[in-house]
């Protein structure tokens, strides 16, 4: 019966066309969850360090700041200016740097000069707000001993010497 059933030609047609909802589903809540779950805020505003000691030359400044949360940060941009009670826009000019680590050495920076420094930490989310500014200082440069005026006797001896720095050193340390 199965060989003669096979080698008839059946002929299927369905007299009627089935009925089918349309039915539209909207999924925008869903993607707006799924967005917010995948979505890293941007970060809080790093906490610079004040400067260290012996984290400066006449010429550079090594500068340092952390962040006290757990936010994902790609880089980070460091911003500093001289200070400078003087207005010229040359050497108000801001700098900017964009930098991996927490930490940065800045180098060709004049001795003995005042720089303000500031720092912002940035995700695919956005930029987080600059930390407080914090002013860091370059070392003075070594004096020129005016080796003309130098006098000497059994127990004493007279060095003069002058500052190359524009603004005024401290103190000197004289060693023998």
């Amino acid at each position: 019966r199965v060989e003669e059933f096979l080698k008839k030609e059946v002929d299927l047609e369905i007299s009627t066309l089935p009925e089918f909802e349309e039915r539209v589903i909207d999924f925008s809540e869903v993607e707006q969850l799924m967005n917010s779950i995948n979505t890293i805020p941007a970060p809080c505003a790093p906490v610079i360090n004040p400067q260290a000691p012996n984290a400066a030359t006449g010429t550079s400044l090594r500068v340092c700041w952390g962040l006290f949360s757990d936010d994902t940060v790609e880089c980070y941009q460091l911003c500093y200016k001289p200070v400078s009670n003087e207005r010229r826009s040359d050497e108000q000019a801001e700098h900017m740097l964009k930098v991996k680590e927490t930490y940065c050495t800045i180098t060709n920076l004049l001795p003995n000069t005042q720089y303000e420094f500031w720092v912002s930490a940035l995700n695919a989310s956005g930029i987080s707000p600059p930390s407080e500014r914090a002013v860091y200082v370059t070392a003075p440069s070594p004096p020129t001993i005016k080796s003309k005026k130098i006098r000497s006797c059994e127990n004493a001896a007279l060095v003069c010497w002058e500052s190359r720095d524009v603004n005024p050193v401290d103190s000197y340390m004289v060693e023998l």
